[in-house]
């Protein structure tokens, strides 16, 4: 097992990474769009799905997110509470929109979220970034995404002043690693 340090240092090692594939402004206000609309696009059908667990009828999606917010708490535990709360919130949602609509209508739904979110991933890289998504050459980063967002969430909140100087951005007149 990993030693808080060990982790902590391993989070910035891959957000140092990360953040060489997102440099661009737009693409990153891409990012936040296209990682909320896909988490709530793939929680939603999942929400529906009711498991008993010790008694208590706990949704599926619950259930899967459980594993990924706990490594997101063991890279970081401030960053990963930051994404348990955003968790809780879309995860109420997709619940609300799951109890609210038909079955035809929520897969409407979660088609449209899922085309979206990857709308803007596609759009944020190629039109903004100019660079093939960090995913092709490192496909651990897709849990990354959510950690990058939140750490600048953080940052320009005035938190996180450890994580500032790895996701600063480049200067305007350096230049780019594209």
């Amino acid at each position: 097992m990993l030693h808080e340090t060990e982790m902590a240092g391993y989070f910035q090692r891959q957000l140092a990474d990360y953040v060489e594939y997102h440099r661009d402004p737009w693409n990153c206000a891409m990012h936040v769009v296209g990682i909320l609309l896909l988490f709530t696009g793939a929680v939603l059908p999942l929400t529906r799905v009711a498991i008993p667990l010790f008694g208590v009828e706990v949704s599926l999606a619950v259930i899967l997110a459980l594993p990924v917010l706990v490594y997101w708490l063991m890279l970081d535990a401030g960053i990963g509470f930051g994404i348990l709360a955003a968790s809780v919130v879309l995860l109420s949602v997709a619940t609300a929109i799951g109890n609210q609509v038909s079955t035809a209508m929520m897969w409407s739904i979660f088609a449209v979220l899922i085309a979206l979110g990857v709308a803007a991933q596609i759009v944020g890289h190629k039109v903004f970034e100019e660079r093939q998504p960090s995913m092709v050459d490192h496909p651990t980063h897709f849990l990354l995404g959510p950690m990058f967002v939140m750490a600048k969430l953080f940052i320009a909140l005035g938190f996180r002043r450890d994580l500032a100087a790895i996701l600063a951005p480049l200067p305007a007149n350096s230049l780019s690693t594209r």
